[in-house]
């Protein structure tokens, strides 16, 4: 049965935990920018075993736009390592089921699709970053503004595995010119969430055509003194997934990321703990 509606603002101070029980229960079916703080937030690549290891030689080969944070048995619809309650058929908002290279619906659950063959990967998502941004002062505007952070199709090509190959999607954050150094130390400790920034400047220079046109996700203001900054994306495989033309497959919507309970910052504390004097170099 579903639940009453709630809102993004419901839920910003809500547990991960809690935003997936409104999620499964069916009463959010909103983007997660911004919420769970503190947690990692994943893209999803869900595809037939008899795939899967040629996707995931096309994740270890590109990994900045595919960074791999959890992989799922055969036909089992939990992640224990990223949440001991996670159930991938529910807990995503909206999914995206592609068929024979076509998208065939948005759905908010794939119960009905899952079948034993079909194996999750959990991927790295660039909203990790940006609680870590915001803590030092550094704007995010599509969370400041309430939208789904734009997404658009790049020139830059990505080496190819088996039928997996493309061209990688890129997010762009508009940033203030003397905070884009920062920017890219503080984005650069979290490998796992797309790392260190790909490009800034000019769109044109990685095929961008028109930064107020995103082929996904929100529009957003570039201010006077602001610099737009592009990071690698996890909506890549979305279209990796799509131009391989796999019989089924399925994905998140761009911008519905599952939360994890796995700390945002595991990573970077083992970092810094290990090599506490130069992660954070001026370059």
């Amino acid at each position: 049965m579903t639940s009453k509606p709630v809102t993004h603002s419901d839920l910003l101070s809500t547990s991960a935990h809690d935003v997936r029980a409104a999620i499964r229960g069916g009463s959010y079916e909103g983007h997660t920018a911004g919420l769970a703080a503190g947690k990692l937030q994943c893209n999803l690549a869900i595809l037939p075993e008899r795939y899967a290891l040629d996707f995931l030689r096309f994740c270890q080969r590109n990994p900045k736009p595919c960074p791999v944070v959890g992989i799922g048995d055969s036909g089992d619809p939990r992640l224990q390592t990223l949440g001991h309650d996670i159930d991938i058929r529910s807990d995503v908002s909206k999914y995206r089921i592609f068929r024979n290279g076509a998208l065939d619906c948005e759905v908010t659950d794939i119960s009905d699709v899952w079948r034993a063959d079909l194996v999750t990967v959990a991927l790295g998502c660039s909203f990790t970053f940006e609680n870590a941004l915001l803590r030092n002062g550094i704007p995010v505007r599509h969370i400041e503004t309430g939208r789904n952070v734009p997404m658009y199709r790049s020139n830059i090509d990505l080496v190819p595995a088996g039928p997996f190959g493309g061209q990688m999607v890129v997010t762009m954050r508009p940033i203030p010119k003397d905070q884009v150094t920062q920017t890219a130390q503080i984005s650069s400790l979290y490998p796992q969430a797309h790392g260190a920034p790909i490009a800034k400047g000019d769109p044109a220079q990685i095929g961008i055509a028109d930064l107020m046109q995103p082929d996904w996700g929100d529009p957003v203001e570039i201010k006077e003194g602001e610099v737009p900054v592009y990071w690698a994306c996890g909506v890549t495989p979305q279209n990796v997934l799509l131009a391989a033309k796999l019989p089924i497959c399925i994905t998140h919507s761009p911008g519905h990321m599952l939360i994890s309970d796995v700390a945002e910052d595991a990573e970077t504390t083992i970092l810094e703990q290990t090599n506490p004097p130069t992660r954070r170099h001026q370059s």
